[in-house]
């Protein structure tokens, strides 16, 4: 290394200035650049002289950095380096991006906004970042907008609005506000938009203008490591970012995430009354005003949607609710794109979805579509874990997991299910919170109709089969003090049924609606058993089993509310198919024996299956396994017969109760069967020359 003095030109003076010592390194060829640069030989005058001009001499060969620096190779006898002109001065305050604009009725949320600010002043570091995080709809990006024009009423000197749904538009704002703020010189920026970005990065640091920074739709978190804006050393920077997604990830590095949800129902009612009334639509206002909200989910984006199409239809809020609760009737045409009268760019059911594809893709893949159609079917308001890792539950997805062309399905277990839930909950798609107890998964209403509204009526049986199935699980084991489970069970119970309708019968499943009866208060009991006996006569017949096991329970649900003539009519009308039940299959003449060895051959089978697939209380099982006895019985297999029934009773006493009928009826059976088959064997012991054998009972019995 080569040191020399560098001395400011003084030709109009005639005097020399020192000036500091400068250090030139030794390189190879370079290449130079900079402003009104003039070179002349020797060590005469120089060529140009400009005001505050430099002069090098005796450098040797050389490299000069700095703004607007030259670097020449060779031996240079003498520099001059003009100054550059002054720059023009940054207009503040910047603002850079698209910052939407306020919806029409834009709600303040002022509690979520209070979550917000509690999140940024009660941390410890200068300034935090604040990631509100939520499904689709929720309001994230409204909320984050309304910062954004805070801050600009507020006067700060830079707001900048980042698409984030793609690492590469982030970083390629970064570098544009790089040169919008001039976070360097010329000759330092220019080098690459990554280059740039870090610089912008490093000037929101160290800069004492006041900042605002909003990454909008961040889809990637673990890409977004490394391009976090830092920490303001003077305090003056804000970063509020919005998601769907709830990974870990997002809360570290001195980041808040706060979980944004739908409206409160006032906030609700209170978004349609003004957005209609700024619309000049106040006599579409009626009584079903809050009505409609709840069934909308009080979903801002839906709401929204919702209002543009009462206002373009002049549809009043009752019949607009009439329209949505058509089963027929699609969200697509509820809520069409023509009434997005706010520039979502999104139709409600897409935007619902938005996360889906990159759910399904993920690991454990190919799983998260059939949780979420399986989620879809059962209560929005939340069902219980363990209903996931039921046995139904686990053969259902390995059957349905979608496999690739040709492939075969493969088997699961209950660790890659709830992989699945926590990877659906990370892409805000469902909610998976251990602390909601019986109501820890829970699926957006909206987002259900949208999921059934797109899964395929092939799948259709499959999906009610296996939700009745893990229903039914969940039924057999919950305890008779666990009155939150059991709330939630019946909630899910209604839900599918209202989703199946007749295909809850046409799979078997018509236990868990059973269960649902013998579980509801007094006062709903009555009318839902009514029901419950008009659906199974329509679907099974006036005769059949299960119809008289239901019409058992509404007569005992009489009982129970002291409606003893109601009740005893209710069992006197089925005394005819009672009588024709209890007689069973009754005894085949001699010709007929093969028939009848196969008969019970089959009923054997039939409650094997039964027992296996559906459980030893199911009524099915039970009513087959009375069945059989009464085959047993007539077939003058009077043990085999006793023996069964003996099996039955305790069964009856689990799934119906002491003091139902049906139970009453086995154990009354049961106790004759046991009396005349003790006679018998009395008879058969004693002799016919036993003293007092001709008399009572077992005298008349004698042929």
């Amino acid at each position: 290394m080569k040191r020399f003095r560098m001395k400011r030109s003084a030709a109009r003076e005639g005097a020399d200035e020192a000036v500091p010592t400068v250090s030139v390194r030794k390189s190879d060829d370079a290449v130079g650049s900079g402003d009104a640069l003039r070179e002349s030989r020797g060590l005469g005058h120089p060529a140009s002289a400009g005001g505050g001009a430099v002069r090098v001499e005796r450098s040797g060969d050389a490299v000069a950095l700095g703004a607007h620096s030259v670097a020449i190779s060779g031996h240079v006898s003498q520099v001059m380096l003009a100054t550059p002109p002054p720059s023009k001065p940054l207009a503040w305050p910047i603002r850079l991006g698209s910052v939407p604009v306020l919806a029409s009725a834009f709600q303040t949320r002022s509690e979520v906004r209070v979550r917000i600010d509690q999140a940024r002043d009660g941390h410890a570091t200068v300034v935090l970042t604040q990631v509100l995080s939520g499904g689709g709809g929720v309001g994230k990006t409204q909320l984050a907008a309304a910062y954004a024009h805070q801050g600009l009423a507020d006067g700060a000197d830079l707001v900048v609005w980042v698409d984030a749904s793609d690492i590469e538009q982030v970083i390629a704002w970064y570098a544009h506000a790089a040169h919008a703020v001039e976070a360097a010189s010329d000759r330092v920026r220019g080098k690459g938009t990554e280059s740039d970005a870090e610089l912008f990065l490093q000037w929101l640091a160290t800069t004492r203008r006041s900042w605002l920074v909003v990454l909008d739709d961040l889809t990637d978190p673990e890409a977004m490591q490394g391009w976090w804006p830092p920490s303001s050393a003077f305090g003056c920077g804000r970063v509020v970012a919005t998601t769907r997604r709830q990974d870990a990830v997002l809360s570290g590095g001195g980041r808040a995430v706060v979980g944004i949800d739908t409206y409160s129902a006032e906030e609700a009612e209170a978004y349609l009354h003004e957005r209609l009334s700024s619309a000049h639509a106040d006599h579409l206002l009626d009584a079903q005003a809050a009505v409609l909200a709840e069934a909308l989910g009080f979903l801002p984006l839906a709401l929204s949607h919702a209002a543009a199409f009462m206002v373009n239809e002049d549809v009043a809020c009752a019949e607009y609710l009439r329209r949505f609760g058509d089963s027929a009737a699609r969200l697509d045409d509820l809520l069409p794109r023509k009434a997005d009268a706010e520039g979502y760019g999104r139709q409600v059911a897409a935007a619902l979805l938005l996360s889906l594809d990159g759910a399904q893709a993920s690991d454990p893949v190919r799983l998260a579509v059939p949780v979420m159609r399986l989620a879809a079917v059962l209560d929005p308001a939340g069902n219980p874990r363990s209903l996931w890792t039921s046995d139904a539950t686990i053969r259902y997805l390995s059957n349905q997991r979608i496999t690739p062309a040709g492939g075969a399905p493969s088997t699961i277990g209950p660790a890659q299910v709830r992989a699945t839930l926590r990877l659906l909950h990370r892409y805000g798609l469902l909610t998976d919170h251990a602390q909601a107890g019986s109501r820890a998964v829970r699926l957006h209403a909206l987002t259900a109709r949208a999921v059934r509204e797109c899964t395929p009526d092939t799948v259709s049986a499959d999906l009610v089969r296996t939700a009745a199935d893990a229903l039914t699980e969940l039924c057999d084991t919950v305890g008779w003090s666990d009155h939150d489970t059991r709330a939630s069970l019946l909630s899910n119970i209604d839900s599918l049924d209202r989703y199946a309708g007749d295909l809850l019968w046409q799979t078997d499943g018509h236990y868990v609606l059973r269960w649902a009866g013998r579980n509801m208060t007094l006062d709903t009991a009555i009318p839902y058993w009514r029901g419950l006996v008009g659906t199974s006569e329509r679907r099974l017949g006036r005769a059949h089993p299960l119809t008289l096991v239901a019409r058992r329970d509404l007569a005992l649900a009489c009982f129970n509310d002291r409606r003893s003539k109601e009740a005893f009519a209710v069992l006197q009308e089925d005394f005819p198919y009672q009588d024709s039940q209890l007689a069973g299959d009754s005894l085949r003449p001699a010709a007929a024996e093969r028939e009848v060895v196969s008969a019970v051959s089959l009923l054997e089978d039939t409650v094997a299956v039964r027992e296996r697939l559906l459980g030893q209380v199911d009524p099915a099982t039970l009513a087959s396994r009375a069945e059989l006895a009464l085959l047993y019985w007539s077939r003058g297999d009077r043990a085999a017969a006793i023996h069964t029934l003996e099996r039955s009773l305790p069964g009856y006493r689990a799934a119906f109760g002491p003091r139902h009928p049906g139970t009453i009826a086995v154990k009354n059976r049961l106790r004759g069967w046991r009396e005349q088959h003790k006679r018998r064997w009395w008879r058969r012991t004693r002799g016919p020359s036993a003293p007092g054998g001709s008399a009572g009972a077992g005298g008349a019995a004698t042929p």
